[in-house]
């Protein structure tokens, strides 16, 4: 048994295999209702066997997300989600009353989730005595606060990923500009736009940053060892929108960095990973005080170093050989370009291209049409490759 449990997200099956082959312990995902994440891929009722069957077969922990506000008229459906589910994951993740009564009701485990602002023991213990068994306490706690909680009840706090400008993420803006509630998963994100201020006689007020509640990433690698002792068991990664790619690099740097004591070059080689994949920039959030004007992303599409874009699909595959016939619907490929090839049973690969070859000949480059053969191992008919680049910033804009 591992002394800490890293929980990652899994917004499809790509994400839930490269959560796995990571070394996540646990992973985190949504319905197609119910979520926080509405607009993520999400699973349906019809994939829960076959995700407790992977996770089943790698001792992998599998917990729910029913964690937006439920009606009135929602709570018949949610009990029949919830007996559907009952067997085949090992707690939910709630804190609407309905569904905690439910699971009580039903006999299934629950976590209480951040939505509940929990920021004190106080807090803490009422939710243990109402039978959970694990709470993910509020974003907006120091560590120093958590470790009182700690003492309590098993805590669960986020390590990595996107934070909201909003306390716990209980955001009313998309609600008030779209009508699209955040509290029902439906956010639209107005707070990663950019703005202006004007006045009633129309002067405008230029801003040095102009995204003025778009928060950045919070990233804990820096100071982990002093998030493990503040009482923290399970390590959350954010991310159930983000790609298989993204899962893959955080799940394998925490998972790094929960099992043994990182050095100062580790850390910088794990930063440097990390950077890579989607984010808006890092910080410590309220772990280590609060946040400043520093903590604001003034990205347009994120910081990452690295971008993707989409080749081809594998249309035949030689397990033997490990080779793969590839058709290139898109950009082209060259000798030496690096790829990740990502798939619902293949999760998330990542490697270098060595050697092309067309019509049985080799050669240096492939381009749109063509039908090419390349060595991938482990990959399955029906892969995506995507040809990795640098990303270019232009700060003009």
């Amino acid at each position: 048994m591992r002394k800490y449990e890293l929980i990652s997200p899994s917004g499809d099956f790509a994400s839930l295999r490269a959560a796995i082959d990571a070394g996540a312990d646990a992973i985190y995902f949504g319905l197609k209702e119910f979520s926080m994440r509405a607009f993520a891929k999400n699973f349906s009722l019809k994939d829960i066997e076959k995700i407790n069957k992977i996770c089943k077969e790698k001792n992998i922990k599998k917990y729910i997300t029913l964690n937006t506000i439920i009606y009135e008229d929602e709570i018949k459906k949610i009990e029949k989600i919830l007996k559907k589910i009952k067997n085949f994951i090992d707690a939910v993740i709630c804190w609407d009353f309905a569904v905690i009564e439910l699971c009580k009701k039903l006999k299934i485990p629950f976590h209480i989730s951040t939505q509940a602002s929990i920021s004190n023991s106080f807090s803490a213990n009422f939710y243990k005595k109402l039978g959970a068994e694990r709470i993910v306490v509020a974003r907006e706690l120091s560590l120093e606060k958590i470790k009182k909680i700690s003492k309590n009840i098993d805590v669960e706090a986020f390590c990595h990923g996107a934070m909201c400008v909003s306390i716990s993420g209980r955001c009313f803006t998309s609600q008030f500009l779209f009508n699209k509630s955040a509290n029902r998963g439906e956010c639209l994100q107005p707070c990663r736009r950019k703005y202006r201020i004007i006045d009633e006689e129309n002067n405008e007020l230029v801003l040095e940053n102009n995204r003025v509640m778009s928060a950045k990433d919070l990233c804990t690698l820096p100071f982990i060892e002093k998030m493990k002792k503040s009482g923290i068991k399970a390590f959350k990664i954010e991310g159930r929108n983000r790609s298989p790619e993204y899962v893959y690099v955080t799940t394998k740097i925490y998972r790094k960095a929960l099992d043994k004591k990182l050095t100062e070059k580790e850390i910088e080689s794990g930063l440097k990973e990390l950077k890579k994949v989607y984010n808006r920039g890092f910080s410590s959030g309220f772990y280590l005080g609060l946040p400043s004007v520093n903590d604001f992303s003034s990205s347009d599409s994120g910081e990452q170093k690295e971008m993707k874009e989409y080749v081809g699909r594998i249309e035949k595959y030689w397990s033997k050989i490990e080779v793969a016939g590839v058709k290139i619907h898109k950009t082209g490929l060259k000798k030496n370009d690096k790829i990740y090839v990502i798939g619902k049973k293949t999760g998330v690969k990542k490697l270098k291209i060595e050697k092309i070859e067309k019509d049985k000949k080799e050669v240096l480059k492939a381009e749109k049409g063509d039908f090419i053969w390349i060595k991938i191992p482990n990959a399955k008919k029906g892969d995506e490759v995507y040809v990795i680049k640098k990303k270019i910033f232009n700060r003009n804009l």
